[in-house]
């Protein structure tokens, strides 16, 4: 239930206004000047806050400066009996959501609640998205392989260079891939990532290079691929070793020509993309197999990442120990743990077959299951797949 700070010095108008809202189902809380109102804040965190202007010991404009000064994302609508234009203005100016004036508009006054909450809501998803995305850019680990790789992308991000990407399952080559778009000249674009292994060959020339309506039985609209998609910005091809050979030969005319058409059209359309592939495969013996295009793979090629395995990098299990540690606790919200020196060593004993993918659940599930030191012992009942 949503909860309303009301702050007004006039009894009778705190009384209306909780009457109405309750009815709203919203949770009302009241203070009668600007000192209490500011206590309140601290301590309830309101959803919205409806503040008049003219009040004892703390004005509303005064107390806006203070909720404004330490960034709080509280909405605030004002109220007053006394208000101008200027007062409306000023208030707008210095962080207010909205500003209405005494005799209140009952209708109005519901409305602006309900879009501040929405403003509240858009907020708060988009810090939840943007600490999201910022966890995805971390490229954890000092081992010379690791240091190798970020110096490479270092050289190779500003450039425009196609970029393959090889390395096991699970060993990061989606976050290389990002770290290549975060700090390249086409960072303020889209990163449209494709997993080919994920998507059936009849379907995955459609989802590249979309289709006009009438392509085919299911195509009742006309559709943008994900080249079109990723106009200015990056395309990631995750598991490219997975794609057709029909689709392999439709891509390396785009990259040739910096050209597509939909399926289903003849139209040529224009495309500004940076490709970077993925696979966990080797194109090389691929292309014996007859799997892969030669010509494609040379295309992909301009430069080789290879991500090393977590068995080759355990050096950098105390490091990524600390950063997941970190992470799972503060999503759970939970107090942070910590590992003995004696679990570490034993968390470098094991075979990582699932690299860091494996490694951040093993994590997951020792912070769930153990105390707040995770000891050596822990890591001997909960790491190690049961039978191992």
């Amino acid at each position: 239930m949503a909860k309303i700070l009301i702050i007004d010095d006039e009894k009778s108008i705190r009384k209306t206004l909780r009457e109405i809202l309750e009815y709203e189902k919203y949770a009302v809380e009241e203070a009668s000047d600007g000192l209490e109102g500011w206590d309140r804040i601290q301590k309830e965190n309101p959803d919205v806050v409806l503040c008049d202007i003219k009040m004892p010991k703390m004005d509303g404009i005064e107390l806006l400066d203070k909720i404004m000064g330490l960034n709080l994302d509280i909405p605030v609508v004002m109220i007053s009996g006394h208000g101008t234009i200027e007062t409306a203005v000023e208030a707008v100016k210095k962080g207010a959501f909205d500003f209405i004036a005494k005799p209140l508009d009952l209708n109005r006054l519901l409305l602006t609640i309900r879009n501040a909450m929405d403003k509240s809501s858009l907020v708060t998803e988009t810090k939840a998205l943007k600490k999201k995305v910022s966890k995805t850019v971390d490229m954890i680990g000092e081992s010379r392989a690791i240091l190798q790789i970020k110096e490479m992308i270092e050289k190779v991000a500003a450039t425009e260079a196609r970029v393959l990407i090889t390395g096991e399952n699970g060993s990061g080559k989606e976050l290389v891939a990002r770290w290549i778009h975060a700090k390249s000249n086409r960072c303020g674009g889209p990163l449209i990532e494709v997993n080919c292994a994920a998507i059936p060959s009849e379907l995955i020339e459609s989802e590249l290079f979309g289709h006009e309506k009438g392509a085919f039985t299911s195509a009742v609209n006309q559709r943008k691929g994900k080249f079109e998609q990723a106009e200015a910005g990056t395309l990631f091809l995750d598991e490219i070793g997975d794609m057709s050979l029909s689709a392999q030969a439709k891509v390396l005319r785009a990259l040739q020509e910096n050209k597509i058409s939909r399926v289903g059209g003849e139209k040529e359309l224009k495309v500004n993309v940076r490709v970077v592939a993925a696979t966990n495969k080797d194109l090389k013996k691929e292309i014996e197999k007859g799997n892969f295009r030669e010509d494609l793979y040379h295309r992909l090629s301009v430069i080789l990442i290879r991500v090393p395995s977590l068995n080759e990098r355990k050096e950098d299990i105390p490091l990524l120990s600390e950063h997941f540690l970190k992470q799972i606790c503060e999503d759970y919200g939970m107090p942070l743990k910590s590992f003995s020196k004696e679990a570490l060593k034993e968390l470098q004993k094991i075979n990582w077959t699932g690299n860091i993918r494996e490694f951040r659940n093993v994590v997951e599930r020792l912070i769930i299951l153990c105390g707040k030191v995770i000891s050596d012992q822990d890591v001997i009942a909960y790491a190690r797949p049961i039978g191992n």
